[in-house]
């Protein structure tokens, strides 16, 4: 006789299940969060929760655990082992997210070509077939005997194949593609992501071989599925960049191993991903000179300093209403910024269109960037060029004053490393901050002073 089959709705933010639909989440309070699901009643799976092993666990107490540095393995990617906080550990989960055709599947297929030099590696593709793979491979010149690929979306075929390679390294492309046989859900749903990464990561906690995952995005930019699957995996990482630019930033949102302070920059090229190891002479180049509404910031991702470019464009405005666009920047943000310069500077921008872009495709959401911004719109609304040579950094407050930042003496260093000569920053950064050689600092106290001080200074 058949198992019988119930319909719930399961939360995709939290996983709580309910038997009718609720336009809000009563576990954790989601709108329009509800999801249908087709589930069995019965029997019981076996996968749902691990077989008892028959030993009574006891408490052990914290001074008794011994603890075993973490075994890392180098992908042979500079920029995606600094972001790993030093490479891939033992029996880890690391999940990979980002736009369709940012670049994750050539990312790990790139990291593949290193990882087989320890062991093989089980490349497993659910969304292309292996003549398709293969022409990827030949693109990026990656011929290895020992990376084995397998064309396959059932997770049980999966981990018997797994057995009987007994690989290394397993990679998963994409998680979402995956389908468990003890449900009977479709590809993608809730249920059989949540099943498949349980299993998974069970797989990897008792083999001790690390899994990377790649996970697709919804429309608003999160990763596709029920919220617990960022709380099961070790680390997320998210490809970021805009596809029609060769530039792509990986972050990491959580790491279990390492920092989630670190960035990494890559460049897409014919021949693959390259790392770009100065990524703050990349981002500059092309740079215009005396061209009005640029400027230069220097920023800090995680710990690296990294200089980048805002323009700021000042039209007057053709329609009843001012219109605002930021590209690479928060909008309220911008907003509130243009708020400032017409109450604290007197710029009169009602009447004018205000267009903001991070060059390079960068998304930018430090306050440090507030006062690079503002000086980029008043170098367009004055049509007066911000001399080449000159960098700024600092937060500006809603009474137009400037605030200290972190990592001033990093930010200034950078500077001075590619060659600029002058840097206006908060006067209360200078507490202890020893200028380089060759570059001058400018403290100002507010954004009146900060602009007075841009554009009457001499070189």
């Amino acid at each position: 006789m058949p198992a019988k089959k119930k319909t719930v709705f399961l939360c995709t933010e939290c996983g709580y299940d309910s038997p009718k639909w609720m336009g809000k989440c009563p576990s954790c309070g989601a709108w329009n969060t509800m999801v249908e699901e087709v589930v069995r009643a019965a029997p019981a799976r076996a996968s749902a929760a691990p077989a008892s092993s028959g030993k009574e666990s006891r408490p052990v107490p914290l001074s008794g655990i011994t603890q075993d540095e973490e075994e890392r393995v180098l992908t042979g990617i500079g920029e995606l082992d600094r972001v790993l906080g030093g490479g891939i550990v033992r029996g880890s989960m690391v999940l990979i997210s980002g736009e369709p055709g940012i670049g994750k599947s050539t990312l790990l297929l790139q990291a593949c070509r290193s990882l087989c030099q320890r062991g093989p590696v089980l490349y497993v593709t659910g969304e292309e077939s292996l003549a398709q793979i293969k022409m990827r491979a030949s693109r990026l010149g990656i011929d290895r005997d020992d990376l084995y690929i397998l064309a396959e979306t059932d997770l049980d075929n999966i981990l018997l194949q797994a057995d009987k390679l007994k690989p290394d390294y397993v990679v998963i492309d994409s998680i979402q593609t995956m389908f468990s046989g003890d449900m009977t859900s479709a590809p993608g749903s809730v249920g059989q992501v949540r099943e498949c990464t349980m299993r998974l990561m069970q797989f990897a906690k008792t083999s001790g071989v690390p899994v990377l995952l790649v996970g697709h995005i919804n429309k608003d930019g999160n990763i596709a599925g029920p919220k617990v699957l960022e709380h099961m995996v070790d680390t997320v990482l998210a490809f970021e960049g805009e596809r029609h630019n060769s530039y792509r930033m990986l972050r990491a949102s959580k790491n279990r191993f390492g920092s989630t302070n670190e960035i990494g920059l890559f460049e897409m090229t014919g021949d693959g991903l390259i790392d770009v190891p100065n990524p703050s002479a990349a981002l500059l180049s092309g740079r215009p000179e005396n061209a009005s509404g640029s400027c230069v910031v220097a920023t800090i991702e995680g710990s690296r300093p990294l200089l980048s470019e805002i323009q700021g464009l000042v039209t007057k405005s053709a329609y009843g209403s001012a219109r605002r666009t930021s590209a690479g920047l928060d909008y309220n943000r911008a907003v509130l910024l243009l708020a400032i310069l017409e109450k604290r500077a007197g710029l009169m921008l009602g009447a004018f269109d205000a267009y903001i872009n991070v060059v390079g495709g960068l998304t930018l959401d430090e306050p440090a960037v507030d006062l690079c911004v503002m000086l980029a719109i008043v170098s367009s609304y004055l049509d007066r060029p911000i001399r080449h040579d000159l960098a700024v950094f600092g937060e500006v407050g809603l009474s137009g004053e400037l605030r200290a930042v972190s990592g001033a003496s990093q930010r200034v260093s950078e500077l001075a490393r590619l060659g600029f000569h002058a840097c206006i920053l908060p006067a209360t950064n200078m507490n202890g901050l020893k200028a380089p050689e060759g570059l001058r600092l400018m403290p100002v106290k507010d954004i009146r002073e900060a602009i007075k001080t841009c554009f009457e200074t001499e070189k």
